[in-house]
């Protein structure tokens, strides 16, 4: 059965230039023991798994990210970027997006999971979901994302154009 995740992925403009079309996303590392000394492929959009039969897509991207980061998702326009499949075939995140503007990354506070941690020792610890979240170019932030969510960076940069035009 095929996973569905929800996400937001916030926007803003870069300070100064840029070689990124002026535009920089809120993209958060994923916290436990795996992800710890990882970089590359070790980001992602602050997401989660929803049910469609119990909410929107909508709905729960704006439950993951106050659930993850500790801070009500911005009001204001979504735009949905659309939905992407990883490469497993078993997971999809729809993604929207909306301008960031205003998120003081200072004030999250990262939700937590349980784990057994070392495995098979019987013992469980806490960890962050996120143990960090920035804003970041666009290119980094592609080159630092799961290979699944990439291509939501790709549809914010063609939505943002477009409405430029």
């Amino acid at each position: 059965m095929e996973a569905m995740s929800a996400g937001i992925l916030l926007h803003r403009p870069a300070p100064g230039e840029s070689d990124d079309g002026g535009v920089q996303v809120l993209v958060a590392h994923m916290g436990g023991p795996f992800w710890a000394a990882k970089d590359a492929g070790a980001w992602s959009i602050p997401k989660g798994e929803f049910d469609p039969a119990e909410e929107s897509a909508r709905d729960a991207a704006r439950r993951e990210f106050a659930e993850e980061l500790g801070v009500p998702a911005p009001d204001g326009d979504y735009a949905e970027l659309g939905t992407f499949a990883y490469s497993s075939g078993r997971k999809t995140v729809t993604v929207f997006t909306a301008d960031g503007s205003a998120i003081d990354t200072a004030a999250f506070v990262y939700g937590e999971f349980e784990l057994e941690w070392p495995p098979r020792s019987g013992r469980m610890q806490s960890f962050p979901e996120v143990d960090r979240a920035e804003w970041m170019p666009v290119a980094a932030a592609r080159d630092r994302l799961v290979a699944g969510q990439r291509p939501a960076v790709d549809a914010l940069l063609r939505l943002l154009a477009a409405a430029s035009d």
